[in-house]
């Protein structure tokens, strides 16, 4: 019975498939008018590309696949609303699943090291570039793309529209993720607080200099002291200068990892990292693919003065200048806090949650004014003494769509049609307004972000200045990221416990960073595991050797608090437009 009853079921799929073309072009005239608006092209250049995509889709109809990303307002509308216009314009059903970063990171590891399929695709993090593009499991979407994936590959995909496209890109030039959403980590200020006149003269007096947008970590640091032990107090509320979280947890490393270093300076000159020693300390020589070292007496910086200011800054502002309690909130939890109302800045925030910063009064945010308008503004982080021109200054998010060897090819294919459909022209604006999660440069232009800009706080401009470029992911230095990464978060939560000094937490995670990736070499060289990229770590010399030389790693300063130095506000939005 069951047999004849799924004969049944073909024979009017079959029948169905007649009619399908017609039909999907009137699912996708429906989502184009009911959804996708606004967006960069007009409707018939919208209902030309779902066309594509419905003729491209035609062999997969049917199918199920399953796709994983962390869980951000941006996948939470793809995984909600886009797989239900995908599966209705193209046949093919898409189970979008969303989990914390952190699984996702293990879901990807698992699949990698078990050669089984999980998923058909991930969004994970472009952190992983160097990992995917060694260990040899990852699709080469350059390759893919030019053959066997030729066929399901978007003609209107226009990779040069995509900021993020340095950031997927591998040692070897070839693009292996396909970014679908990227935010950065800017500093956030309470701009009605800063420009109280009243505020401004106090401050001008204990410090003298203006209170406006902290250029160095200095004046950041003075910031904090004023609103936390002199100012204390607006409008009845308990106030603090410092926002941050020190919960001893793997979001405590990310925290280290994505920007804090770089932010005080501990990397080298370059974008999107630094060469030859990136941000978390690692050295890869110009021209190589093997990482030499974290600790210093191999030529890193991760346990270099740089790196070891950073983390006693971190531990210092986080106990004098941050509400109470802070110390033991990890990242999603200290992300409430700054709609609360009671802190005056934070050093590096994450845009992807702008959309809840955004939200109104009665929603309990009390950043807005009664219209809706922002009282915070987001601008560039403040950079620490050991900062030079010419390197990152930030950490930009970039997760990308990364497809997997190990799964079957039709199913790749399919999965490969779902993740070019997120990020289409057709649909990235709309997509855009929702998620606030920037990765085409022409949607960022669009004339509905001009319009809405004044309640954004300063994130279009952002994105269409070029200081945009100064924010950058984990870079190819990396030669693993989850082994790694999940080193970081054990060594820093030692510091704010106080077990460890800055110099001994340090000492050890550049140790360990080094003997973890001794592991990688031995297995790139007796099995190809990197595919002759992995670490080939330099000899250990006398540290002050390394120091020496010119460029990271630096050699400690003997005045680690030059003069504070800030901005107006005003000035640096004229200076994003002025070079755009």
């Amino acid at each position: 019975m069951r047999k004849l009853l799924m004969a049944a079921v073909g024979a009017c799929a079959l029948t169905m498939t007649a009619g399908h073309s017609h039909a999907d072009m009137a699912a996708a005239e429906k989502w184009v008018d009911d959804e996708f608006q606004p967006s960069v092209l007009s409707r018939e250049e919208q209902l030309s590309e779902m066309e594509w995509f419905i003729n491209a889709a035609e062999p997969f109809r049917g199918m199920e696949i399953n796709v994983l990303s962390e869980t951000i307002p941006t996948h939470e509308y793809e995984s909600k609303t886009l797989t239900k216009a995908f599966e209705e314009i193209t046949g093919i059903r898409v189970n979008h699943q969303l989990l914390g970063e952190g699984e996702v990171v293990q879901a990807v590891q698992t699949q990698m090291q078990t050669n089984r399929n999980l998923y058909d695709a991930y969004v994970n993090d472009s952190d992983l570039i160097g990992t995917h593009s060694r260990l040899q499991q990852a699709v080469n979407l350059t390759d893919w793309m030019n053959g066997e994936g030729a066929d399901v590959t978007n003609p209107r995909l226009d990779l040069d529209d995509f900021m993020g496209r340095s950031f997927t890109t591998g040692p070897d030039g070839k693009l292996w993720q396909l970014p679908d959403q990227q935010f950065a980590n800017l500093y956030w200020y309470r701009k009605d607080w800063f420009d109280k006149p009243e505020l401004q003269k106090q401050f001008k007096e204990i410090y003298g200099y203006d209170l406006g947008v902290p250029v160095n970590w200095s004046a950041y640091e003075d910031i904090a002291e004023f609103f936390s032990e002199h100012v204390k107090e607006i409008d009845g509320v308990r106030v603090y200068g410092h926002m941050d979280y020190g919960k001893r947890a793997p979001d405590l490393g990310w925290r280290m990892t994505d920007a804090w270093l770089s932010m005080a300076g501990a990397g080298s000159k370059g974008l999107p990292n630094g060469v030859p020693v990136d941000e978390w300390g690692i050295r890869m020589e110009e021209g190589s693919c093997n990482p030499a070292g974290a600790t210093v007496a191999r030529g890193g910086a991760a346990n270099g003065p740089a790196a070891v200011y950073a983390i006693r800054k971190w531990d210092e502002w986080l106990r004098q200048y941050a509400p109470p309690g802070a110390a033991s909130y990890d990242f999603y939890q200290s992300l409430p806090a700054l709609s609360q109302g009671n802190v005056a800045q934070q050093i590096f925030w994450y845009t992807a949650f702008t959309a809840s910063m955004v939200a109104p009064k009665s929603e309990g945010n009390n950043t807005v004014d009664d219209d809706g308008n922002p009282l915070w503004r987001m601008a560039p982080s403040p950079h620490g003494p050991y900062w030079e021109e010419g390197q990152k200054l930030g950490y930009q998010d970039a997760g990308s769509w990364t497809l997997f060897k190990s799964t079957p090819v039709d199913r790749r294919k399919a999965a490969w049609l779902y993740a070019q459909f997120v990020v289409s022209k057709t649909l990235d604006t709309k997509k855009s307004h929702v998620g606030l999660t920037f990765v085409r440069d022409s949607t960022v232009r669009h004339q509905s972000f001009t319009d809405r800009a004044p309640k954004l706080g300063g994130l279009v401009e952002f994105y269409r200045s070029p200081d945009r470029v100064m924010w950058s992911p984990t870079g190819v230095n990396v030669p693993d990221y989850p082994k790694l990464a999940q080193i970081w978060w054990q060594q820093i939560g030692d510091v704010n416990s106080g077990a460890f000094t800055p110099q001994e937490a340090m000492d050890r995670l550049a140790g360990e960073m080094d003997n973890v990736m001794a592991r990688m070499q031995a297995a790139d060289e007796q099995a190809n595991v990197y595919g002759g990229c992995g670490p080939r770590l330099n000899e250990k010399r006398d540290p002050q050797y390394w120091l020496d030389q010119p460029g990271s790693p630096k050699a400690k300063l003997d005045n680690e608090k030059p003069q504070g130095e800030t901005v107006a506000y005003e000035d640096l939005v004229k200076r994003w437009k002025s070079a755009q």
